[in-house]
């Protein structure tokens, strides 16, 4: 397994090993103990399935309190995945880096709790796979404008598809405060 640290400290790029013969493949897509000892201990509570068509934006998501970090990836199709920094405190906030997840490529993408995440679909379809450090809680749910100018993820394609909520939430200045996370310590 080859681990890259991306240009926001703790949001790490994963390429598992993949063992390919004439009847496909294998690969681990977690094991615990493995990922801890390359940096990632943390304990998964929660895995989550979505599968969407080219086009559909979804997020910009996240939950205050009970920060979740996801452990995500894709198994059919490609996605452009975003990681959004939304401590107030850290020196990365409103900074984000976007990579693509495939069924080709296989790979994976941590990200640490107190980040705001979001993906756009680039195949005619896709199967989204994300294990999550914290149970979902629609009361302490959040959403970011995708299109947020004060954070700028470029987004490859467009038109988007996307829910209302997601369409219609707040710009990062509109939010309260008590709504964006602290740093993780």
């Amino acid at each position: 397994m080859k681990i890259t640290q991306t240009e926001l400290p703790g949001v790490l790029l994963i390429e598992p090993d993949v063992f390919v013969d004439e009847r496909g493949y294998f690969l681990e897509g977690w094991h615990h103990r493995k990922y801890a000892d390359a940096g990632i201990p943390e304990i998964f509570v929660q895995d989550n399935i979505s599968c969407s068509v080219k086009g559909v934006l979804r997020g910009i998501h996240f939950q205050n309190p009970g920060e979740q970090g996801k452990l995500v990836a894709v198994r059919h199709g490609a996605v452009f995945d975003v990681a959004v920094d939304l401590r107030t405190d850290s020196p990365t906030f409103k900074r984000w880096v976007g990579v693509e997840l495939s069924e080709e490529n296989k790979k994976q993408l941590f990200i640490p709790p107190g980040f705001g995440h979001g993906f756009s679909v680039l195949s005619e379809k896709a199967v989204f796979v994300y294990k999550c450090t914290e149970y979902y809680q629609k009361e302490f749910e959040h959403t970011l404008r995708w299109d947020d100018p004060d954070v700028a993820v470029e987004w490859p394609g467009g038109p988007h598809i996307m829910s209302a909520k997601d369409a219609a939430a707040p710009l990062l200045r509109d939010l309260p405060e008590d709504a964006l996370p602290k740093t993780i310590r």
